[in-house]
Parts: C-alpha cells; sequence; structure tokens
C-alpha cells in the first residue's frame, strides 16, 4: 500500500512539471513525453525539478521567425509577396494558354515549355500564398504537416523542372543538330514518356528526402528564421542521425546532377556551333531564339539552387535571410515567363495576336 501511494504521488508530481512546462512556453506546442513513458523510477523524491529533468519534448508545428516582430513591416513583406506571386501566376497562366490555344505551338519543347509553366506555378503557390496569410494575419505558426507537405512538394517541383530542362536540351539537340532525325525520334509518345518519367523521378527522389527529414521527432527548438519551411532549417533542426542520411542522399544527387550539367553544356555546345555555322542571317536568328532561353532558365535554376543549398545558414531573421531565400524561391517562377516572351519568337508573335484581338490601342508598337 505504501508503495502504491508513493507511485501516486510521484505521478502526480510528473504530470504537474508536465503541465507546468507546457503552459511556461505555450509557443512550443509539444507532445510531451517522459524518460521511460512516465516509469516513475527514473527520477529520485516527489519534486518536479526531478521530473522536468527526464522530460523529453517533441514538437508538433514550428514557429516562423520572420524579418521583424512589427505588424506594420510583415505586412509590407506580405503585399511585395503579393504583388510577385500574382506577377509569377499571371505571366506562367498566360504562357499556358497561348500554347494550349495556339495550334502554331502545338510542338514538343512548347509542350515542355508548358510543363516548365506548371511546374513554376506549383513551386511558387507551394509556399507563398501561406506566407502571405501569415503576414498580413499576424501569424507565424506552421504545423508538422504542414511543413512535410511544404518540403514534398517543392522538392517534387523543383526535380521535375530540372529532369525536364535536361530533356528540353536533348530536344534542341535533335532539332539544331540533326533535323531530319527530328520527327522520327521525338514523337508524340517519346514526349509523353519523358514528361511522366521526370514526374516519376521527382515523385521518388521528393519521398525519399521527405521521409528521411520527417522520420524522426525534432527535440532542438521549433523556431525557423524564414518565412516558410526551408529545407537547410529543417536539417538544423534534426536529429544527427536525421542529417547524416540526408548529407548522404545529397551527395549522391549531386553527382547525378553534375552528370546531367554536362550533358546540357555539351548538347548547347553542339547546337551553338551549329547555328553559328548557319548562312542564313534569318534562319540563325530563328533557332537562337528557340535555344537561348532553355540554358538561360536552367543557368537560374542552378544558381538559385546553390543558394539554397551552399548559402549560409541564417541563425536569426534578416532582411538578407529574407531576399536569399525570396530570390530561389521566386525569381525562377517570375522570370520565366519573361524569357519565354521576349527570346522566343513563336510566343512573342502569338502573345501579340492575342493582345491586338483583344485589346484596341497600338499594343504592336508597345512590345516592340
Amino acid at each position: 500500500m505504501l508503495t502504491e501511494a508513493n507511485q501516486a504521488q510521484k505521478g502526480q508530481a510528473v504530470d504537474s512539471a508536465m503541465w507546468n512546462l507546457e503552459a511556461s512556453d505555450p509557443r512550443r506546442g509539444l507532445c510531451v513525453f517522459s524518460c521511460g513513458i512516465l516509469s516513475l523510477g527514473c527520477g529520485s523524491g516527489d519534486s518536479s525539478l526531478a521530473a522536468i529533468d527526464n522530460v523529453v519534448t517533441s514538437f508538433t508545428y514550428f514557429l516562423l521567425v520572420g524579418i521583424s516582430s512589427s505588424q506594420e513591416l510583415q505586412v509590407l513583406q506580405g503585399l511585395l509577396l503579393l504583388v510577385i506571386y500574382l506577377r509569377a501566376l499571371t505571366g506562367n497562366l498566360i504562357t499556358i494558354a497561348l500554347i494550349v490555344t495556339d495550334t502554331r505551338l502545338h510542338a514538343p519543347m512548347y509542350f515542355f515549355i508548358s510543363n516548365l509553366s506548371l511546374l513554376d506555378l506549383g513551386s511558387i503557390s507551394v509556399i507563398v500564398p501561406k506566407s502571405i496569410v501569415n503576414s498580413l494575419t499576424g501569424h507565424r505558426t506552421i504545423s508538422l504537416q504542414e511543413c512535410a507537405a511544404q518540403i514534398f512538394f517543392y522538392i517534387l517541383f523543383a526535380t521535375v523542372e530540372f529532369a525536364l530542362l535536361v530533356v528540353i536540351s536533348y530536344d534542341r539537340y535533335i532539332a539544331i543538330c540533326h533535323p531530319l532525325h527530328y520527327g522520327l525520334v521525338v514523337t508524340p509518345r517519346m514526349c509523353i514518356q519523358a514528361a511522366g518519367g521526370s514526374w516519376a523521378c521527382g515523385l521518388f527522389y521528393s519521398a525519399i528526402h521527405t521521409g528521411s527529414m520527417f522520420r524522426l521527432p525534432f527535440t532542438k527548438t521549433n523556431l525557423i528564421h524564414q518565412y516558410f519551411c526551408d529545407m537547410p532549417q529543417i536539417l538544423r533542426l534534426s536529429s544527427p542521425d536525421v542529417q547524416f542520411s540526408e548529407f548522404v542522399i545529397i551527395a549522391a544527387s549531386a553527382g547525378l546532377v553534375v552528370v546531367c550539367v554536362v550533358f546540357v553544356l555539351m548538347s548547347y555546345i553542339n547546337i551553338f556551333s551549329t547555328v553559328l555555322k548557319i548562312c542564313s542571317a534569318e534562319a540563325r536568328s530563328k533557332a537562337l531564339s528557340t535555344c537561348v532561353p532553355q540554358p538561360a532558365i536552367l543557368l537560374l535554376f542552378v544558381i538559385s539552387g546553390s543558394v539554397a543549398v551552399l548559402g549560409p545558414m541564417a541563425m536569426e531573421g534578416s532582411l538578407k535571410n529574407l531576399l536569399t531565400a525570396m530570390f530561389y524561391t521566386m525569381v525562377p517562377p517570375f522570370t520565366n515567363p519573361i524569357l519565354y516572351s521576349l527570346r522566343n519568337r513563336e510566343i512573342n508573335a502569338t502573345l501579340r495576336r492575342m493582345f491586338n484581338r483583344h485589346i484596341e490601342f497600338p499594343i504592336k508598337d508597345f512590345l516592340s
């Protein structure tokens, strides 16, 4: 009887200590569990301090720390994100609409470009809308499930986009260097298979990354010095086992990325050397207009990815941290439609025809 009473008294002390721990730090939003699952034998005495020493915390949501706690600056940040998001949304939707509605653009290259625009829509929509709502409402938390979903879909869209850029380089290589074989090699079936394979690779790679990062609970802290669930920030909060496994995955994938980049570079070296041999200036200009946007987009993609992975780890919210994150998450979706419309003659011409049909003032002089 005495032993049972002592155990009950110790259990009450541990429960009280856990309640006090949660109440003293409500930001944590924790699942609290003790060493040995309230074994009652891992501490001595009835003091709550001994119980607290045996408590382990597992976070169920993260706290997004922005550049400032000022509500005015948060609103300004939200409005800036909103303007950029609407511009990227409009540009990519117009690109997709032009390719779908104009039969002149029903070619393999434009099929891949429409997929790139769809991926840009997805990658920016995964992160920015919730960040806008958080900034405008002052809500700064994100659940563990939402964070995992953000990382999963962002890695998915980024991986598929990189794979499609490699496919487009091969498409342009066949079209410019071996034009007589283009219709035999680049068939509609091949395009569908290439797009499907890119999506399958993206799903597999994203599932591996997300599963590795979220397989163990987060016990260090729940503060993320970013306006979204940034992958380097999540790795900073992860356990050493997760960090090691992620290092292995990233190192293996980096080797594959290098091989793909070398393949793309060799393709475009052959493409540009062939284009420079074309005697007709008009034909040379037309060939360049279909080839220049893709390496520019790939270069921007690689630079933004390098900034995300190799950039310095932010230990506190700052304007530099915000701008760096905006560069690799929002600049590619924002600039890709501009590259398509300005450097691609067919898309540019289709855009002009569309504006001339629906707008009365001379848009042709405005765009030229």
